[in-house]
């Protein structure tokens, strides 16, 4: 059984002894509540660091293969001289003593580029020495890694996803296209409502007595014939178009059609064409050639022509 005196120190003596408690005491101690949160607390002992310079050569040793430089193509180099910040600086700086802030990304990149740089320049020589050819022919072609049936896949999705771009595309224009609309709409409406406010307020101002005038009433036809007007005067300058011309020297111009038979004042005035006996009756009726009228007895007097016979 364990005492409150021996759970104030179960941490400390887990840590230093491990072989104290079995773990049936310590399930029965968490049975009963006597083990809590930070009570155990594992502390890692920090590990020694050992320099093992003779193990180390001996690894590396084992490991290095005396191969020619053809079969390694290693090289170490520093990297090439930053023309940039010779040009600054005004000093070329020497190989190796150059400072790089390890924090800076950009100067720690640039330092990386101009090391590969370094090595290119010399690793070609040292190529083209061992006949080793560094471009690529251009009848060269190389397998592709991924199997066409993946290579289906992948432009499977790209085409989704153009066309999902496409259909977003198309539905942000006419999302533009409706609010354009609106706002036109708007606009229009606003006009009308101005113009009703301002021809509200000129029929005001004339039952008043105001003012003595009716413009108001015309609204937009005067400037409609007015714009009508300039517009006709302008065209009949030009005069009539070459078809307009082939047909009236074809068929002629008939003057006016509609309205021809309306009666005008000189028509009304002349008298020339009247004749009284005609008009009151008085001449009467010819038919036929000889001048005999060739009228159809009535009824009742067919009936006794009729009967008589």
């Amino acid at each position: 059984m364990l005492e409150i005196g021996e759970d104030l120190q179960l941490g400390f003596e887990s840590e230093e002894e491990d072989d104290d408690l079995s773990d049936s005491e310590l399930q029965e101690a968490f049975g009963k509540g006597l083990l809590k949160p930070g009570m155990n607390v594992p502390q890692d002992k920090p590990k020694k660091a050992i320099n093992n310079v003779e193990g180390l050569k001996n690894s590396f040793t084992e490991l290095k293969k005396n191969l020619a430089w053809v079969e390694r193509l290693d090289l170490t180099n520093y990297p090439v001289v930053d023309i940039a910040a010779k040009a600054e600086n005004g000093s070329e700086q020497h190989e190796g003593n150059e400072e790089i802030n390890v924090e800076d990304d950009f100067q720690r990149e640039m330092y990386f580029y101009r090391q590969a740089q370094a090595t290119v320049l010399e690793a070609l020589p040292k190529l083209n020495k061992f006949k080793i050819s560094t471009k690529r022919p251009e009848d060269y072609f190389a397998e592709m890694a991924k199997s066409d049936q993946q290579m289906q896949k992948i432009r499977k999705n790209l085409l989704i996803k153009q066309t999902s771009m496409e259909k977003s595309e198309r539905a942000k224009k006419l999302r533009e296209q409706r609010k354009f609309g609106k706002k036109v709409q708007t606009e229009v409406l606003q006009k009308r409502q101005k113009d009703k406010k301002a021809m509200m307020t000129a029929v005001k101002k004339y039952q008043k007595g105001m003012t003595d005038k009716l413009d108001f009433l015309e609204g937009d036809k005067d400037k409609g014939k007015k714009g009508a007007s300039a517009t006709k005067s302008h065209t009949n300058k030009k005069g009539p178009n070459a078809k307009r011309q082939y047909k009236d020297n074809k068929f002629g111009f008939g003057g006016k059609k509609k309205g021809s038979k309306w009666n005008t004042k000189d028509s009304h005035d002349d008298m020339s064409g009247f004749r009284g006996k005609v008009a009151h009756g008085k001449g009467g009726k010819k038919f036929g050639k000889g001048g005999k009228s060739n009228k159809r007895p009535g009824k009742e007097a067919r009936r006794k022509t009729k009967a008589r016979k």
